[in-house]
């Protein structure tokens, strides 16, 4: 029996409010001073409650295996993410309210700076505004409808981002990346990872090409890349597995698309981080499992800020106050992945988590940090477990055998 299936088997209906933090990119490395972003950041708050509670580090996917946001927070929801596989196209199209068919293949898209001979300068085009994102989107669905028979439709995302759905007979997920993954590197075309992918792959460079002739002009945003190519799964909701009523507060539309994905309400939020418990606190009479994504530690690791991943952390923790005034009965606060700012991507590093209920046995850790949460009672725990403990501390698992 799948551990999925013996959770479902034994949940119980009560009231208990179930409240889990995730702050994407959490983990790091160490910086020049010898401590990692969460540990040179001032969060006395946060190492407060680790010293309360139960603390350890979370296996995302496998030892040494890289997770991206998708795995990482399927894992986080109990879905063993070498079961469920799902691509990033799908959680984004989703995210932004896009209307998806079964045989649809979704990409997200970047836009992004193109050098001469097809150099990639940019992967994020400088992070263009969303305004601008908007605009070219616009213009770009105006004259991209079709490609060899196959729909083209175009949703613009936050900055950089947006994402092209794919209607038509005969596509297919089996697409690798069209993305060199690092800047400076000449561009990486589409190819098919199986012959089931061959006419997606060839629509989608047709499709880029068209990108780069129409923006040809745009200083920044002058191309694009494609990643993620990928079809809506099934999966079981949660509210189906575990009994719960679940909320998601999230601002950028991935978070959101996963969200919607296993079965959740998706409340808006505004970007700052006093507006998510804001509307945390509004949402706190109508649900019972909520779920918090706080994404900017993410973006500044991308991006190889030390500094600025530390100051989102330290501002993080002087709202964590808010957060106990509405006393959830199991808070957990944790990652979906590693951003270290030292290697400006996400990483293998398991990920710092804490659990505060009336029913933790009290480690030996006297802050919220790496190395401090390698010595927590959890140990090294795989992702997909933590749902699990949040269910039994919530007094939400019934005995398991006579």
């Amino acid at each position: 029996m799948k551990r999925i299936d013996l959770l479902s088997e034994l949940v119980l209906e009560n009231q208990t409010k179930l409240l889990l933090l995730v702050i994407d990119g959490l983990g790091g490395l160490p910086g020049e001073n010898g401590k990692t972003e969460l540990e040179a950041a001032s969060t006395p708050n946060l190492d407060k409650l680790a010293s309360k509670g139960e603390a350890g580090l979370l296996q995302m996917v496998e030892p040494g295996i890289t997770p991206g946001s998708g795995p990482g927070h399927l894992a986080l929801f109990g879905y063993d993410p070498l079961d469920f596989r799902i691509g990033r196209g799908i959680l984004e199209a989703l995210g932004v309210g896009a209307k998806v068919a079964p045989q649809d293949v979704c990409v997200r898209g970047n836009f992004a700076t193109w050098g001469p001979d097809d150099v990639i300068v940019d992967r994020r085009a400088g992070r263009i505004s969303t305004e601008k994102n908007r605009e070219l989107i616009a213009f770009l669905s105006k004259n991209i409808e079709e490609i060899k028979g196959v729909t083209v439709k175009l949703y613009p995302g936050e900055e950089h981002r947006f994402v092209a759905v794919f209607s038509g007979d005969g596509l297919s997920e089996e697409v690798e990346d069209a993305d060199p993954q690092k800047n400076g590197l000449p561009m990486r075309w589409a190819e098919p990872s199986s012959s089931r992918g061959n006419l997606m792959a060839s629509v989608a460079n047709e499709f880029i090409k068209r990108v780069r002739e129409l923006l040809a002009e745009e200083e920044q945003a002058n191309g694009c890349l494609l990643r993620g190519f990928s079809q809506a799964p099934h999966m079981p909701s949660l509210s189906q597995l575990y009994k719960i009523n679940p909320v998601a507060i999230a601002t950028y539309p991935m978070y959101k698309g996963i969200a919607r994905l296993v079965g959740m309400e998706v409340v808006e939020a505004d970007r700052g981080l006093e507006e998510l418990f804001e509307a945390l606190s509004s949402q706190w009479d109508k649900y019972d499992f909520f779920y918090v994504h706080v994404k900017y530690c993410d973006s500044y690791g991308e991006d190889g800020n030390y500094e600025a991943k530390k100051e989102v952390l330290e501002k993080l923790d002087s709202l964590i106050p808010k957060v106990l005034e509405l006393k959830p009965d199991v808070l957990v606060v944790t990652g979906d992945h590693s951003t270290p700012s030292q290697l400006k991507s996400h990483s293998w590093h398991p990920v710092p988590v804490l659990l505060v209920s009336p029913y933790v046995r009290h480690g030996n850790c006297s802050g919220f940090g790496e190395r401090e949460c390698a010595k927590g009672a959890l140990g090294i725990m795989p992702a997909h477990h933590l749902m699990g403990l949040m269910l039994a501390h919530g007094l939400r698992l019934s005995k398991y055998g006579a």
